[in-house]
């Protein structure tokens, strides 16, 4: 699932939940993880991180993709983490807050 404009000026909801996946010992996950949570709080969304090596169906799937944003279950990104795209997708303005 995509969110965001949905041809013809519809946008989908806003989602109401933001999961990190990530594990131990990953940089990029490290990396993903202050700002993804910040950009969660400021759209008023839960958030939370789980460990892809703590599930092995998480695992199975997502293991050559972490980190790995969810919103609402779906993928939204993984490795690199667009904070402009992730605001965009919780409905934010472009420009995090000061």
């Amino acid at each position: 699932m995509i969110f965001g404009k949905v041809g013809r000026g519809r946008t989908r909801p806003k989602p109401s939940s933001v999961e990190l996946l990530s594990r131990p010992g990953c940089s990029l996950c490290s990396q993903a993880e202050p700002m993804v949570a910040r950009t969660a709080a400021e759209a008023g969304v839960s958030f939370a991180v789980r460990n892809v090596d703590d599930d092995p169906a998480l695992r199975a799937r997502w293991t050559d993709k972490v980190p790995v944003v969810l919103l609402d279950g779906a993928e939204h990104a993984y490795w690199r983490i667009s904070e402009k795209a992730l605001r965009r997708a919780l409905h934010l303005s472009d420009a995090p807050r000061a």
